[in-house]
């Protein structure tokens, strides 16, 4: 690392040299409130943005639609679930709570369609950026999983027309069911002194990969060139990667690799994500089984994730690299397993964004 960083979250948790858009919260915002429909009003009450409602996840080539709500529609072969939205730009000092929860469809009293631990997210499309994944995770050994996030500092990227998507990674058809909820609540000023409740006022997405391999990797890191505006005197980065395999041995799920991130060249993160608390999951992962070394598949250490939990971020104080003008930032993953005569290999999925506070 070429200069210190400040680091929070957890080790847990593209863009090809384009510019990316970027979103502002002006000084005379609103808040946030539901109305009929998909629109929102003003007013000082708490209130929930309801975006799926057991909407079912799926792989159907030859039918996708085969579950698709009058509102949600379906990508991706049925694996993606969307809804448009149009939000009003929200006020200062809000908290945004996402609650997600997963549930398997049964196939009979006793076993369910898609019983594998499946990668997903749910994420917001906005024009001109690259997605922005709002909850990472990783679904449970065919078990029923529940999330929630604190994710106020998405407060300026929730504005104005944006899609809500939901992913998970399966290759079956019925699979899952996805239910997802914003709740956002006026904070006020915090009581003690030295706490702030304030929200950023700028934030973009970076890069969204799902498939960064050894072949991608060839051709350079991912890369997205970004201007920090003026009066933005903080700036974070939020890091969501997962390492994984598609054959279920060894790299890149099993032996971690070294993530490395930098701005206008210069080394600002490496690190290798890690998780190895997966076996306190081993409950909500009702069909993990036993490997021949006798240990439950559930409760391996992983890069980055764990069956059943979410991803948190890795998130950076990029400040002192990220001032005000235009910038590049580079993500790399370094030695990812190449593609073998059988035709397995190893295979990351990453995404970064960035929130900025003013001076």
């Amino acid at each position: 690392m070429d200069r210190a960083v400040t680091v929070s979250g957890v080790g847990t948790g593209g863009a090809g040299g384009r510019s990316v858009g970027t979103r502002s919260v002006g000084a005379c915002a609103i808040l946030l409130v539901l109305c009929a429909g998909t629109g929102v009003c003003a007013t000082g009450e708490p209130t929930t943005l309801r975006v799926f409602d057991a909407n079912a996840i799926h792989f159907l080539p030859a039918n996708p639609d085969t579950f698709a709500a009058a509102d949600v529609r379906s990508e991706d072969n049925g694996r993606v679930i969307a809804r448009d939205v149009e939000l009003v730009p929200l006020g200062d000092m809000i908290r945004i709570t996402a609650r997600l929860r997963i549930e398997p469809i049964p196939k009979d009293e006793t076993s369910v369609h898609d019983p594998w631990d499946r990668a997903g997210n749910v994420r917001v499309a906005i024009p001109g950026m690259a997605d922005v994944e709002i909850v990472k995770f990783v679904t449970s050994y065919g078990g029923v999983t529940e999330h929630e996030v604190d994710v106020s500092h998405l407060v300026p990227l929730l504005e104005g027309p944006v899609t809500f998507k939901g992913f998970i990674d399966t290759w079956l058809s019925p699979a899952w069911k996805m239910s997802f909820e914003l709740a956002f609540e006026s904070v006020g000023v915090p009581e003690h002194p030295g706490e702030s409740n304030e929200n950023p006022v700028w934030g973009t997405g970076l890069v969204y990969e799902q498939n960064v391999t050894e072949e991608l990797m060839r051709d350079g890191p991912l890369e997205a060139e970004v201007e920090v505006p003026e009066g933005v005197g903080r700036v974070l980065m939020h890091y969501l990667v997962s390492g994984h395999c598609t054959d279920g041995r060894d790299d890149d799920e099993f032996v971690s690799k070294d993530n490395v991130i930098s701005v206008d060249g210069t080394v600002v993160y490496r690190f290798r994500p890690w998780r190895d608390d997966c076996r306190e999951f081993r409950a909500v992962n009702p069909y993990t089984r036993r490997w021949s070394d006798g240990r439950w598949s559930s409760d391996y250490s992983r890069s980055g994730w764990c069956p059943g939990d979410w991803v948190p971020p890795v998130v950076l104080d990029l400040t002192d690299h990220l001032t005000p003008g235009k910038h590049v930032v580079r993500f790399s993953v370094e030695n990812v397993r190449p593609r073998d005569e059988s035709d397995h290999l190893g295979y990351w999925r990453v995404s970064s964004h960035l929130v900025g506070w003013e001076e």
